[in-house]
C-alpha cells in the first residue's frame, strides 16, 4: 500500500512541474505583449493629441488674431514632457524601452505650455498676430 501511496505522490509531482513549466513561459509572454501594447496605445494616444493642437492651432492662426478654440484632450499617462517651440510641438512619453519623443512640425510659429498630469485636458490655442498661443 505505501508503495501505492508513493507512486500517486510522484506522478501528482510529476503533473505539477509540468504545469509549471508551460504557465511561467506563458505569463511572461502575455506580460510582455501587454505592456507593448499599453505603449502603443499610449504613444497612438499622444500622437493624436499632437496633431490635434496643431491642426486646431494652424486653423485658428488662418482665421486671425481675436480667433481662439478649445480643445478637449485626454492626456494618458507616462508623459513626461510637452515642449511647445516655435515650429514644433514635442511630448517625451516614457515607454518601457525609454523615453521616446513624439513630435508634429506645424507651419505656423506655436509658444505656450500643456500640463503633463493624467486626465482631462481643455486646452486653449489662441491666434495672437504673429504666433498661436497653446495653454491648459
Amino acid at each position: 500500500m505505501r508503495e501505492k501511496n508513493a507512486q500517486v505522490s510522484m506522478e501528482y509531482v510529476i503533473i505539477v512541474g509540468f504545469i509549471l513549466v508551460i504557465m511561467i513561459p506563458l505569463i511572461l509572454i502575455f506580460y510582455e505583449h501587454t505592456s507593448s501594447t499599453n505603449d502603443q496605445v499610449i504613444t497612438s494616444q499622444v500622437d493624436k493629441i499632437a496633431k490635434k493642437v496643431v491642426d486646431s492651432a494652424e486653423s485658428v492662426y488662418y482665421l486671425g488674431e481675436p480667433s481662439k478654440t478649445r480643445i478637449k484632450v485626454y492626456m494618458p499617462t507616462n508623459v513626461e514632457d510637452i515642449i511647445i517651440n516655435d515650429y514644433e510641438i514635442v511630448f517625451k512619453v516614457k515607454t518601457r524601452s525609454g523615453i521616446t519623443d513624439i513630435s508634429q512640425i506645424s507651419s505656423i510659429n506655436i509658444s505656450g505650455s500643456i500640463a503633463i498630469t493624467p486626465g482631462i485636458h481643455y486646452i486653449n490655442i489662441e491666434s495672437k498676430g504673429g504666433y498661436v498661443w497653446v495653454s491648459t
